[in-house]
């Protein structure tokens, strides 16, 4: 049971965006009655996962206690959260509970809908079914990629909004690399069946990913969305959406298969009055403030605003957040925004990296010179990148409260002007 029925700050999920929060508001007032709420008990790194399944990361690296990331001066309610009463301003949880507060920050990530696919669930983590998008997981996917010598290997992507869109493609990229490597990929008939129309949402960044495609002789297929896995008899079925609209279903076979699930607000954003009609929080895309709630904000993968749902998106968005609930407090006066940036590091070889950076609109946003490391361009500069600084940029860095190239740089009116 909570210590305090009442909270100045109450956060709800302390993931990547509840952690970083809590940590850039600490950072700037260190008086502030934080508290936390979240049942797990492990916090998960989890865009190390796609390393995992590369062979490059144990899956242990990307794993700590709660405890351990929760900011000192924060207070964790390991607790799940039932329902909101906004007008009372108060969260109820599962247990009846309730918390009261004088801002809330709701971010407690998004859902993998596993049971959207039938028969994934019974299959996952057999038969040669696998997916990235889970700690478990990851490492049967290089046990698979290591031990497959000759068949079909499928790799899908559902319908859009889901978190690193990236993250399917990268699974196929470091698949093909090892097998490429291992001379196997003659024998081995990589697809990519995406519930899409396109391979990545920024234009400037797919000539560099074709490449990759070519090389590795990858088929790509468009419009087709994942419905339904045999394990046993090792086929999938996929609905095939026509260019008049129509559709068919198709039955493929396969050796290897990646799945990423379609992916959906949690249930206890979709049914409250905070989210908007696709179930998503319901936020101004600059200030991140809810629109009907001023003393509500949110971030992470939640939030129904059009930017990339990754680690890198929480980052920037943890200070933006941060400053403009200590402006809702009275205690800052100018209120920030948020301009939609993104990252996605996209795997395209075991050493080789294309890392796509954008805000709103699809508008290239790089961190760094051209001449240093232009992102459209595989590098090994981006890998050394991904493998060796973001995790501890992420650790000691975004978690600690720490805003290294995240600190606000615009005012909302500025961002509107």
């Amino acid at each position: 049971m909570p210590a305090a029925t009442q909270h100045t700050v109450l956060i709800v999920g302390a993931g990547a965006a509840g952690i970083a929060v809590a940590s850039s508001l600490l950072a700037r007032d260190r008086s502030l009655d934080i508290a936390l709420i979240d049942p797990a008990d492990v916090h998960y790194y989890q865009p190390g996962w796609t390393m995992v399944g590369g062979g490059i990361f144990k899956a242990a690296s990307t794993a700590r206690t709660m405890t351990s990331t929760i900011p000192s001066g924060g207070r964790w309610i390991k607790a799940a959260v039932s329902r909101f009463e906004p007008e009372a301003r108060k969260v109820i949880l599962s247990d009846g509970h309730e918390i009261g507060y004088r801002q809330l920050i709701i971010c407690p990530g998004l859902k993998l809908d596993w049971q959207a696919i039938e028969g994934l669930e019974e299959t996952l983590g057999r038969n040669g079914v696998t997916s990235n998008y889970r700690y478990d997981l990851a490492p049967y996917t290089w046990e698979l990629v290591q031990s497959l010598r000759e068949g079909r290997a499928l790799f899908t992507q559902p319908p859009m909004p889901i978190k690193c869109a990236g993250a399917p493609q990268k699974a196929m990229y470091l698949s093909c690399d090892h097998w490429l490597r291992k001379q196997r990929l003659g024998s081995i008939r990589a697809q990519f069946f995406n519930a899409g129309a396109l391979l990545f949402g920024v234009a400037d960044y797919v000539p560099a990913l074709m490449e990759y495609v070519e090389r590795y002789g990858i088929d790509l297929n468009y419009s087709h969305r994942l419905v339904a896995v045999d394990g046993p008899n090792q086929r999938a079925t996929f609905i095939r959406t026509l260019p008049d609209g129509s559709s068919e279903t198709l039955t493929e076979a396969f050796d290897m298969l990646h799945v990423v699930p379609p992916q959906v607000a949690p249930e206890f954003i979709r049914n409250s009055s905070l989210a908007d009609a696709g179930g998503w929080l319901d936020v101004d895309p600059a200030t991140l403030r809810h629109r009907t709630f001023g003393d509500i904000h949110g971030l992470g993968d939640v939030l129904n605003t059009t930017n990339a749902k990754t680690a890198a998106a929480a980052r920037k968005q943890a200070p933006v957040v941060a400053n403009n609930v200590m402006v809702a407090l009275g205690r800052l006066s100018k209120v920030m925004a948020y301009d939609g940036y993104g990252s996605c590091p996209l795997t395209v070889a075991r050493g080789k990296i294309v890392l796509a950076e954008f805000t709103y609109g699809g508008k290239l946003a790089p961190s760094f010179p051209s001449w240093l490391l232009d992102g459209r361009k595989p590098t090994r500069l981006a890998w050394w990148l991904k493998e060796r600084v973001l995790p501890p940029l992420y650790w000691w860095g975004m978690l600690k409260g720490r805003e290294w190239l995240a600190k606000p740089t615009q005012t909302a009116q500025e961002a509107r002007s």
